[in-house]
């Protein structure tokens, strides 16, 4: 199959393909004489198997080393879960973040008097030498 069959049917773009290509996550069987990429059954599960675990948030160098456990059958399952937990612990943190980030937004938001009146919370905390700082990690 070509490209433009191994997106449909994996649910990514031709775009995302080459990009997953060109950082060694998928590597096509070969080229038609024309020099197109020509896809297998194994690649098309590969690249589906890639937009499920992006779905799920995982980084590319992730899907990476969950590629290498999925291709060896003498994997141990416990290689994939303490990854996967890594993973959900990433994500805790990340949830947190972005619990942080709402609250402080909600309450700069409960100060804007949303008035003719020039004077915003919201852009004095966005601004260099506005107050109070965010202080936010991702």
């Amino acid at each position: 199959m070509n490209i433009g069959q191994a997106a449909q049917l994996s649910g990514l773009s031709s775009k995302m393909i080459r990009h997953y290509e060109s950082l060694g996550l998928i590597k096509p069987k070969g080229r038609s004489a024309a020099g197109y990429r020509i896809f297998n059954e194994l690649d098309l599960r590969q690249l589906q198997f890639i937009h499920q675990a992006r779905a799920l948030g995982f980084s590319l160098e992730q899907i990476g080393q969950l590629l290498q456990l999925w291709k060896q059958e003498d994997r141990a399952s416990i290689d994939v879960k303490l990854l996967a937990e890594l993973h959900i612990k990433e994500l805790d943190r990340k949830i947190e973040s972005m619990r942080k980030m709402k609250l402080t937004l909600a309450a700069l938001v409960e100060k804007c008097p949303a008035s003719e009146d020039p004077h915003c919370p919201i852009l004095q905390s966005l601004s260099i030498n506005g107050a109070p700082r965010i202080d936010v990690q991702s």
